[in-house]
């Protein structure tokens, strides 16, 4: 859009309205209801083009939120079972799991200072009274979390229903509405494109490190003759984690350099030196990945997810990518950045 160009008070109060709406979202605990709903709705639109060879659009979207419905309730059918089975495994009962961690506290304690080994317990028992002692002391706490955890399930649900609601309707035909409510249309389907964007082009960067990261635990250090505790654990966290931008590294560096040191000092610096190398290398993949998605550099997400996370926390953090290349876009679009 030309920045000489007026803007007329409509797409004005459509741009306010977005901004208290995206501002409610986090304020009110409402960011998982939203990226629910977007996620389906993105990956509805994904599926859409593919199945609209042999059917019309409206049953070409039936199929598709059908089909995605279908494998959500799979999948949480799947996870719940693994869990279950994880927990009830050797691998995952408690005492197998509190061995595993005293081992690699006891590892560690030869490598530490003095002075930060003897914080440290001393076996398995002394291991076991600070975790009782810990709920104890904060079993208020734990009853919250459990009700937020069923606040926050409910929520995704909820997303997830509105978001198939949504995807069944064809987005993009604006000429039925008033002037208004296509502007406030606009906002929306702005958004919704901003976090396909962000969002697939976060899950291919995190596949990558998570390759990388496979390489150097499942391949180069057994080749090396060390064997590493909760490998495929760490596999995991890398790719979970790797969802979140910038931080996310952070997160799964933090564990698998912690896991580490488990093994020797050594052990730990040379994990460190692999993951901060590959991730320099990655900056430029990512980059070029981000950058010509949403138009963002490294930096400009790091500065929006610092000043969103002092903001709203942990929140802040997961929607900053999301928002920030948002409001960039918009801006952008008025010709003003």
């Amino acid at each position: 859009m030309n920045p000489t160009t007026k803007v007329s008070a409509t797409v004005i109060a459509s741009y306010c309205c977005a901004a208290l709406a995206l501002f409610l979202v986090l304020k009110a605990g409402l960011l998982v209801a939203l990226f629910s709903g977007l996620l389906l709705y993105s990956l509805v639109r994904l599926l859409v083009p593919t199945i609209q060879r042999r059917f019309s659009n409206q049953q070409a979207r039936l199929i598709a939120v059908a089909f995605l419905s279908g494998v959500i309730i799979l999948a949480l059918s799947l996870g719940i079972w693994g869990i279950v089975a994880f927990l009830r495994g050797d691998s995952g009962n408690a005492h197998s799991l509190s061995l595993k961690l005293a081992e690699m506290i006891e590892a560690s304690r030869q490598q530490l200072p003095a002075w930060i080994s003897s914080n440290l317990p001393e076996d398995v028992e002394a291991l076991k009274r600070i975790v009782i002692d810990a709920l104890r002391e904060h079993a208020g706490e734990a009853k919250v979390v459990g009700q937020e955890a069923g606040h926050l399930i409910v929520h995704l649900l909820l997303g997830m229903i509105i978001g198939s609601m949504l995807a069944l309707q064809d987005m993009r035909s604006v000429h039925q509405y008033k002037p208004f409510a296509a502007a406030l249309h606009q906002r929306v389907a702005t958004l919704a494109e901003m976090f396909h964007r962000v969002v697939f082009a976060q899950v291919r960067i995190s596949m990558i490190n998570t390759v990388f990261t496979s390489v150097f635990l499942a391949v180069i250090l057994p080749l090396s003759g060390v064997q590493l505790p909760l490998v495929k654990t760490m596999i995991a966290i890398t790719f979970i984690a790797g969802l979140i931008p910038v931080i996310g590294n952070i997160i799964s560096n933090t564990v698998i350099v912690i896991v580490s040191l488990s093994h020797s000092m050594q052990m730990a610096a040379i994990s460190l030196t692999y993951m901060v190398v590959i991730h320099k290398l990655e900056y430029f993949l990512n980059a070029r990945i981000i950058g010509s998605q949403v138009n963002a550099r490294a930096w400009e997400l790091l500065i929006a997810i610092l000043v969103m996370e002092t903001l709203f926390g942990l929140p802040g953090v997961v929607a900053a990518p999301v928002f920030y290349s948002y409001v960039k876009r918009e801006l952008s679009e008025q010709g003003l950045v």
